[in-house]
């Protein structure tokens, strides 16, 4: 669904949250210190940062300050033990999207996710219908003409991208960029195959997936 820096220097906390990132069809890299989310966030297309204040070189005040003043629009997410006021209002003064303090319940940080991924690709609604292809992103489910379709975590990811840029062409390196971890070993045509498999699942009455050559991929819209 969407490519997630996680930004937390808690082991145990961070796995638990990638865990979770993961079984809703995200993409997700860790970050464990300031420096490191920095470059990650310059190097990589992130839909969502979720950021720890606690971090042993910088805050992630200053993650955050520094990100805003790069130019960085990408929602952010705080993490924060501290039940301040004026901390979550610094916090939000200096960029922050969303606030999220520990310890959290699993459902309400997967549906503040959910909720900051759908604001920010400018869709309030977390069911898309193209032609006779339905998306609930809430659920993570799809189905062609009330069939329920059978997706793979990959699968649903590419589908998902594709469906908010119908009837736009989207590149295979922006899927593979946002559809894999960091570390992933993606073979040369890791894409290819899932879109295959994809056509063949959407058959024989949900919308086509079009090759442009040269260009990359693109879900009709009618």
């Amino acid at each position: 669904m969407a490519r997630i820096l996680l930004v937390e220097d808690d082991p145990a906390l961070s796995r638990g949250i990638i865990a979770l990132l993961k079984a809703a069809g995200h993409a997700a890299d860790i970050a464990k210190d300031g420096e490191t989310s920095l470059f990650l966030a310059d190097a990589e297309p992130y839909s969502l940062v979720v950021l720890d204040i606690g971090l042993p070189d910088i805050s992630g005040f200053e993650v955050l300050k520094r990100l805003r003043a790069r130019g960085c629009k990408t929602p952010i997410l705080v993490l924060t033990a501290r039940d301040h006021v004026t901390d979550r209002v610094k916090g939000l003064d200096l960029g922050a999207d969303d606030y999220l303090l520990k310890p959290f319940d699993a459902s309400e940080l997967c549906a503040r996710v959910r909720a900051l991924l759908r604001r920010d690709h400018g869709d309030p609604c977390p069911v898309l219908v193209i032609g006779n292809l339905t998306i609930d992103r809430a659920r993570a489910t799809a189905e062609v003409s009330g069939r329920p379709l059978q997706l793979r975590r990959r699968e649903w990811a590419v589908l998902d991208r594709l469906t908010a840029k119908a009837g736009e062409v989207v590149s295979k390196e922006r899927l593979i960029a946002e559809v894999f971890n960091y570390d992933d070993a993606v073979a040369p045509n890791a894409i290819e195959v899932h879109i295959a498999r994809l056509r063949r699942k959407l058959e024989p009455d949900g919308p086509a997936i079009r090759t442009m050559r040269g260009l990359g991929y693109m879900l009709k819209a009618s």
